[in-house]
């Protein structure tokens, strides 16, 4: 069972869509995969819309006591820029979507392992996966200045060298299954982490795992030491 999950805070904004697209990915992936966060969500964004569409209908009230003819809205459109005009005409132009996206989950491959994952990874799955012994990345491209975000896979019987962190770190399981020093993860688990925890992530099984990291891992045990002066290139 789940055990770890965004807060209300994180819930409702992602809600408004006021996160990140880093941030928006996880909270997604996760309430793909936990049935009460996805109803909070839900609830969240009904509230969202009420208010939006109440303030719409003041809008709308003090917009009927402004007399605004015809004429003067196709003025108004005409006055319009001509690369403006042709973006619009653009735009207006376009067909309509034949069918939905998909939301079914989708399938990731990394070391002949297969694992299906929440449909809202299925335009950020262009990239190769890096590999490190026991350990394969993917990074995603988001452009989010100093925020990575990325699928992490640890083989059976891996880890990651004991760490801390430099800033924030997001792991978001999405299949099988880890455990650090602050207990056992399953699939679904959303975990946040500061430089207040040092931990070594370990898996039996297996996992996979999307990550986001605002800066670098400090590593804090034996020889992985050694990374630490590259770290703002390798995280």
């Amino acid at each position: 069972m789940i055990k770890h999950h965004p807060d209300q805070d994180l819930l409702f904004a992602h809600a408004k869509g006021e996160l990140s697209l880093s941030m928006a990915i996880a909270i997604s992936a996760h309430c793909a995969l936990c049935e009460a966060c996805k109803t909070a969500v839900a609830q969240y964004t009904q509230e969202a819309a009420d208010l939006a569409f109440n303030q719409h209908e003041i809008d709308d009230t003090t917009a009927d006591n402004i007399d605004i003819s015809a004429n003067d809205i196709s003025l108004m459109q005409s006055a319009l820029p001509d690369e403006l005009q042709t973006m619009l005409a653009q735009i207006l132009c376009q067909p309509e979507l034949a069918t939905a996206p998909s939301n079914e989950p989708i399938l990731v491959s990394v070391k002949n392992q297969h694992y299906s994952v929440p449909s809202v990874f299925r335009q950020h799955l262009d990239r190769p996966w890096q590999q490190l012994g026991k350990v394969s990345r993917m990074r995603f491209t988001l452009n989010e200045m100093n925020t990575r975000a990325s699928l992490l896979h640890i083989e059976a019987l891996g880890e990651i060298p004991q760490h801390t962190h430099k800033g924030n770190e997001l792991t978001l399981l999405l299949a099988g299954e880890f455990s650090d020093i602050n207990g056992n993860y399953v699939p679904g688990d959303f975990i946040m982490l500061d430089g207040h925890t040092k931990h070594a992530p370990k898996t039996l099984k297996g996992c996979l795992c999307y990550i986001v990291l605002d800066a670098p891992l400090h590593f804090t045990k034996g020889l992985s030491k050694l990374l630490n002066p590259i770290g703002e290139l390798i995280y």
